[in-house]
């Protein structure tokens, strides 16, 4: 049986680190053992910052809500309250969007819970 030569394999593997590693500080972006501990780290912060990213958002959502409401004399969790008792089922990101680029809607909205709360 012929013997296998593994050299191609690891060439093309360790290129696809060093690829993913341009761009690196120093050795980091030239040496395979330091770019491949560097990009193993960096895959698990884009990992977890697809995560935040989510939570960071809604975040951002709530706080132009909570804004759009105190103009219209109430708090974000009235609000909430009141659209929930009226059936109303916007998500926040959609509420956010009417909080910042069409106020009278949002005006309405908060009418309308606080029709339903009072």
């Amino acid at each position: 049986m012929a013997r296998v030569k593994g050299a191609m394999m690891t060439r093309k593997r360790r290129n696809k680190v060093l690829k993913l590693a341009k761009g690196y500080w120093g050795a980091k972006s030239k040496h395979f053992k330091m770019a491949n501990e560097q990009v193993m780290k960096s895959l698990s912060y884009a990992y977890t910052g697809r995560r935040l990213k989510k939570r960071d958002f809604r975040s951002l959502w709530i706080t132009r809500i909570s804004a759009a409401c105190k103009t219209n004399g109430m708090n974000y969790s009235t609000f909430m309250n009141g659209l929930k008792k009226s059936g109303v089922e916007i998500n926040r990101k959609m509420l956010a969007e009417l909080a910042v680029n069409d106020k009278a809607a949002f005006t309405a909205l908060t009418d309308m819970a606080k029709a339903k709360l009072a």
